[in-house]
């Protein structure tokens, strides 16, 4: 379960943290940016899944990553898991 302090707008800039920090260029970053055209793939969503976990405290699955296509459907994805 997530902490209570947690809000949508922490776990959004945490998430686009993780994304600089997985090689994706931050001036490129946006909702509707494709993660393939940031250079990121499934092993990059893996290591972002255990950095939600790890530092937030919140199970987010490798597979929970599968349809995601954009920015914005990893942050779905970690806000849903969050109960955000």
């Amino acid at each position: 379960m997530a902490s209570p302090a947690l809000t949508r707008e922490f776990v959004e800039q945490f998430v686009l943290a993780e994304l600089v920090r997985l090689g994706a260029e931050e001036s490129e970053i946006g909702s509707g940016a494709a993660l393939e055209d940031l250079g990121l793939d499934s092993l990059d969503m893996t290591e972002l899944g255990t950095a939600v976990k790890r530092h937030l405290g919140v199970e987010v699955r490798p597979r929970d990553f599968e349809d995601v296509v954009v920015v914005q459907d990893a942050l779905d994805v970690v806000h849903g898991r969050a109960g955000l």
